[in-house]
Order: C-alpha cells, then sequence, then structure tokens
C-alpha cells in the first residue's frame, strides 16, 4: 500500500467522494479535503519509518494524499528550524523560532504543495500542469513541472514582481498576465479547469495540494523534539497555509508521532492593504468581507476573497491566537529588522509575518515564555521592487583610504582596529 488516502470528505457537510480531480462538494458545493485511514497509519508508521526517511518532505508520506511513485525529487522541504536569538532578543521572545522556506528549490514554502500536487497529477494522468498564482506557486509549477516532463501553464495578474515572471518562464511555461486581481485570474482559471484536460494545481487539484502545507508542521514538531511549540505566526493569503499547519499537529498526535497533547496557539498577519481576515478577527466578525482591490506591498498575500480565510479565522479564534495586520512601512522595515538580526533575506511576505510576529509580542498577546515559530515563507530577492530605495549604499566614494576614513568619520588606527 502506497497511500492511505481514502477518498475527499466535505468540510461543509461530510459528503465523501472518491479521490478525483474535484474540488467541491456535489451536494452542497462545499470545499473537500482528503481522508485517511488514521488507524492504519498510527499502526503501521513507527517514528523510526520516518526518522530515517529522505531528507524531503516525502518522509512524511503516510500522511500525503500522493503516490511517492510520483514525486518529483528537487528536494522540497527539510528547510532549517533556525532558533531566531538576536531577534528574539529584540522582541522580547527568548524561545522563539524561525522555520526558514528560503532555502526550498523555488525558494519559497509553495515548493511542498507543488511536490504533492504533481505527484497527484502524474497519478491521475495529467500532461499539463497549470495555476493562478501571485508568483511563488507559478515558478514553484513551472520548476517541478519541467523536471517530471509536463507542460506548464500559468496565469497572473498583471503587475506582479519582474523577478517572479523571469523564474517562471525561464523553465520553458507558458506564463499568461491577466488584467484584473488574482480573484479574477483564480476564477478564469475555475472555468478553464471544467473545459480543458488540465491540472490546475490550485482548482480541481486543490485537495491535494493544500496537504503539502502540513509538511511545514510535521518538520516543526520533528525538528522540537517530536514536540508541538506553544505559538506559530503564519502569513495568511488565502488561508490554506495557517488551517493546513493548525490541522498538521493534531494528525500528528491522531498517529501517535508527538511526545505530548499539542496545545498550538495560532497567530496570522495580512498586509494592511489586503487584510480581510484579519480586519474580520479586529472586527470581531464571522463575516469575511472581500477586498475588490488589493493595495500592498506583499502581492503575494494580495487574495481579496480568501478561499479559506473563514476557516482561518475558526482556528485562529479556537486556538487563542491572533491575527494582525501590517502597513507597507511596517512591512519593509520588518523586512530589514529579520536581515540584520539573524541574516535571512526574506520578500515581503516574510516581512508581514515579521512584523505581525513584533505587533503581538508588544501587546504580549505572544508571550516570552512560548515556544514560538514563525514561518518566513519566501526569499527576499523575488520582491526587491517592494523595497523601493530603503536599502541602498551608503554613499559613492573615490578609491582612496582617506574618502573612507572621512566618510566613517574614523581615523587610520581605528580602520586597523575594525
Amino acid at each position: 500500500m502506497t497511500t492511505y488516502l481514502i477518498g475527499l470528505r466535505c468540510r461543509e457537510c461530510g459528503a465523501r467522494c472518491p479521490a478525483e480531480a474535484r474540488s467541491a462538494c456535489n451536494e452542497c458545493f462545499g470545499p473537500l479535503e482528503p481522508e485517511y485511514d488514521y488507524d492504519a497509519i498510527r499502526a503501521r508508521t513507527p517514528l523510526e519509518s520516518i526518522t530515517t526517511g529522505p531528507l524531503t518532505l516525502w518522509r512524511y508520506s503516510p500522511l500525503l494524499p500522493a503516490d511517492v511513485a510520483g514525486a518529483v525529487d528537487l528536494s522540497d522541504g527539510f528547510t532549517p528550524l533556525r532558533h531566531a536569538e538576536r531577534l528574539g532578543a529584540e522582541l522580547g521572545l527568548p524561545k522563539l523560532h524561525l522555520k526558514d522556506e528560503t532555502k526550498n528549490p523555488t525558494h519559497s514554502f509553495k515548493d511542498r504543495v507543488v511536490s504533492v500536487a504533481v505527484a497527484k497529477a502524474r497519478e491521475l494522468g495529467f500532461a499539463t500542469l497549470a495555476c493562478a498564482s501571485t508568483g511563488n506557486l507559478a515558478h514553484a509549477v513551472a520548476a517541478h513541472a519541467a523536471a517530471a516532463g509536463l507542460n506548464a501553464v500559468a496565469l497572473v495578474p498583471t503587475g506582479l514582481e519582474r523577478a517572479k515572471l523571469t523564474a517562471t518562464a525561464v523553465y520553458g511555461a507558458t506564463v499568461v498576465e491577466v488584467e484584473g486581481t488574482y480573484d479574477q485570474v483564480n476564477r478564469l482559471c475555475a472555468e478553464a479547469a471544467e473545459e480543458l484536460p488540465w491540472a490546475f494545481v490550485n482548482v480541481n487539484l486543490r485537495p491535494y495540494y493544500a496537504e503539502g502545507s502540513k509538511t511545514i508542521a510535521f518538520e516543526t514538531a520533528e525538528q522540537l523534539g517530536w514536540r508541538a511549540p506553544d505559538h506559530v505566526v503564519v502569513p495568511v493569503a488565502s488561508g490554506a497555509l495557517l488551517t493546513k499547519i493548525a490541522r498538521a499537529f493534531r494528525e500528528l498526535d491522531r498517529v501517535g508521532l508527538l511526545q505530548e497533547e499539542p496545545h498550538v496557539r495560532v497567530s496570522g498577519g495580512q498586509g494592511r492593504g489586503c487584510a480581510p481576515v484579519a480586519d474580520a478577527f479586529q472586527a470581531g466578525a464571522d463575516e469575511i468581507r472581500p477586498v475588490r482591490y488589493p493595495d500592498t506591498v506583499a502581492r503575494s498575500l494580495a487574495i481579496g476573497d480568501p478561499a479559506d480565510g473563514r476557516y482561518a479565522l475558526e482556528e485562529v479564534r479556537g486556538s487563542g491566537g491572533a491575527l494582525a495586520s501590517a502597513t507597507d512601512q511596517e512591512i519593509v522595515e520588518a523586512v530589514g529588522l529579520l536581515a540584520r538580526t539573524e541574516g535571512i533575506f526574506t520578500e515581503s511576505a516574510g516581512g508581514v509575518t515579521v512584523a505581525a510576529l513584533a505587533r503581538l509580542a508588544a501587546s504580549q498577546v505572544i508571550r516570552p515564555d512560548e515556544t514560538v515559530v514563525a514561518y518566513i515563507t519566501g526569499e527576499g530577492l523575488k520582491t526587491l521592487e517592494a523595497f523601493g530605495d530603503r536599502f541602498r549604499p551608503a554613499a559613492t566614494i573615490s578609491p582612496k583610504l582617506d574618502a573612507l576614513t572621512e566618510l566613517l568619520e574614523l581615523s587610520p588606527a581605528k580602520v586597523r582596529s575594525w
């Protein structure tokens, strides 16, 4: 047996259906998610079988919905979990850790979800991999499709960072810019999925694709000695990453892989110009009001109508966490703070995580005694435009020592002591 997947189950009404390429329930149109034989996993998956597995996300294959035989080995996952002593000292969080997703093959956590989606696409016999994307997903789809010998098509909203478009097209993918927002692109892809024989990873393969996000939490627990953290901070776009991280810790407990029962408080962050979930949390509302025209430097999070927004809101409230939003200036400053304290250059979405972390620590939502994990989801070289002139050379000087010492207001003796 290569997978413990039973089939798909509706999150709303509980109706079940076969594990095929579809994302909505026939009964109530609610979202579908994979259902597993947890009893079999618990009985047949000893801890040793995971710890001796590959140093990729596929070491957790019993809890994933695709046959590992269809996986593409780009070394997705098993990224570092770093004790962030210097950033933690700045924020008053001595037990702060950072999960550094910039180390993935295309430098964002999207490699995880695409790795699972590709395996499922091959299993179901698709020849073309497609997506609606704000950049990182397109990059990951293009790379994995190339390695798997599949065609790749990425539909993106106009105005994305050029680095993300170049990094997608270089793999031979067909990149199509669509006039409009991400939500309009996503609707177009939903229509296309009904007519074209393509595997849209975040449309008709969404139930499987989203499961790749769980592996970031599986690794977190393993790297903490098979214990869950007390508090996690997650950037929120569609809300799927946050909900899957929360669920992952419960799954590990259910199959007997944690040292103790998890009690994880889940918090999240969004950019102020597109913060429908954070706004609902702050207002004490249950309804997520879509943002029609997102306006934030964190473009990879700029989903105005998040598909999993309600579920993310429920996870945060149910766990005792919180949601915060950050201005563009706060996001950029947080990118600089992370870089100068921990040597990690994150994209604007990671700036949202750090800005939310700082805000929640300052308001004592996150406590100093908690083991905290913040998820840094992508690399800064992808979003250079977001930083404008904030990070630039200090000066231009002539090639003479006097010019340098004058600039630094140092004597030659002090220069030598540096």
